[in-house]
């Protein structure tokens, strides 16, 4: 992530998800609450020709979370996506949104709810050839029965959030697949949903196009902070974008985590298969390995006593904080002897002898932090949401964190 990557989301419930099966085939009920519940997927299917997606599903997903959904094809992860909104029905269980029960609301209820608390973007865009840009974005718009002024306005804003300003006249013919992909996501936000809903958006793109794809979701959430439900195959996917994930296998959610602990502390073997070929530097953070600073300098105090604080900690440079914690850059030996020998002597450390650097914050991943090293003679400082120093990044910290363990089989 970013040096300005989002702040944690808070910790309100948006979406409640209890015991949700979704058994497909005759009879289905007989599955759940019958004697086969607890066998397996294919024992199941053998006896009953019934296919269970989905078997028991328990989340809970936080107000302004970008959650992941993972799993292989046939895991169950894209029907629990279309049972949030009932384009699926469960077969028993709830689902729970706002403190709104949506598999008890009626037909034209969940309609309206759908309408004014979701957005939705998949794989394939969706998108009317015989409409403009802006047409395309406007159509959600349209159907819920806004003025042409007022749905124009809106998706004109939304277009301009997914940097497609100077496009609105164009058909989608004219755009390439990661241009298309981004109208489909602007007429998902034009209605400023609560929870856009994405199943594999970005699977049809290029490599390179899914990668920006992906940064440009990145900053977008980053000012947004909507709720984001995101189904991917892709591990790489997921620990780039994912505050927690929920992998699933036949149906069962295995394991939910963040991207760290998904990787570092795998549920059981199928996960740690899974995982297994996925860089520490693309998950481990700079909040997880950083170290208090070995000395710090305050801005209040004066030169002699920085030098004297430097020196008795063998430094030839150090980082100075206010009386707030927060930091104002770094100072060098040399300039604090230059003060010290100046004529007329400052009572305090002087803003203009303190040289800004590079910062991350603490959910910053390694492999963001290397070209920062690169650039930057001293340890990295990371820094809390509110600008206060919680810690340091040296380079020898970044490569033994993403260097095999030692007796690791290479072979």
């Amino acid at each position: 992530m970013s040096d300005n990557a989002k702040e944690k989301p808070a910790e309100t419930v948006q979406v409640e998800i209890r015991n949700l099966w979704k058994v497909f085939g005759r009879d289905p009920k007989k599955i759940v609450n019958g004697p086969l519940k607890d066998k397996s997927k294919e024992e199941i299917k053998k006896k009953t020709g019934c296919v269970v997606a989905m078997r028991n599903i328990n989340l809970d997903i936080r107000k302004g979370e970008f959650y992941i959904l993972m799993g292989l094809s046939g895991s169950g992860k894209s029907t629990l996506i279309r049972n949030l909104i009932r384009l699926v029905n469960p077969t028993s269980g709830s689902v729970t949104i706002n403190g709104e029960n949506v598999t008890k609301m009626s037909s034209e209820d969940l309609l309206q709810f759908r309408r004014k608390t979701f957005g939705m973007v998949f794989q394939h865009y969706g998108l009317l050839p015989h409409m403009t840009v802006l047409d395309n974005a406007a159509y959600g718009l349209k159907v819920r029965g806004l003025p042409k002024g007022e749905r124009f306005a809106k998706a004109m804003r939304s277009l301009e959030t997914v940097g497609l300003k100077g496009w609105e006249d164009s058909y989608p013919g004219a755009l390439s697949g990661g241009m298309q992909q981004r109208v489909g996501l602007a007429r998902a936000l034009a209605n400023d949903p609560e929870i856009l809903l994405m199943d594999e958006p970005f699977s049809g793109l290029d490599p390179l196009i899914r990668r920006q794809m992906q940064d440009e979701l990145v900053e977008l959430q980053d000012r947004l902070q909507k709720t984001i439900i995101f189904v991917t195959h892709d591990l790489h996917e997921a620990l780039k974008l994912g505050d927690r994930i929920a992998i699933m296998r036949n149906g069962e959610v295995v394991q939910v985590g963040s991207p760290e602990e998904i990787v570092t502390q795998p549920a059981d073997e199928y996960v740690e298969e899974f995982v297994k070929d996925a860089s520490p530097a693309k998950v481990l953070t700079a909040g997880s390995i950083m170290e208090d600073a070995k000395v710090l300098l305050y801005n209040w105090e004066g030169p002699k006593t920085a030098l004297t604080l430097l020196r008795s900690h063998k430094r030839k440079a150090a980082f100075v904080v206010d009386k707030g914690h927060k930091l104002l850059g770094v100072i060098k030996e040399s300039t604090l002897e230059k003060l010290i020998e100046a004529d007329e002597k400052p009572s305090i450390l002087p803003s203009d002898s303190i040289r800004k650097v590079s910062t991350v914050n603490e959910d910053t991943i390694l492999e963001d932090l290397f070209s920062i090293v690169n650039e930057n003679p001293y340890p990295i400082p990371v820094l809390r949401g509110d600008g206060r120093l919680a810690g340091v990044v040296t380079t020898d910290q970044i490569f033994e964190s993403i260097s095999p363990a030692e007796g690791e089989n290479h072979d």
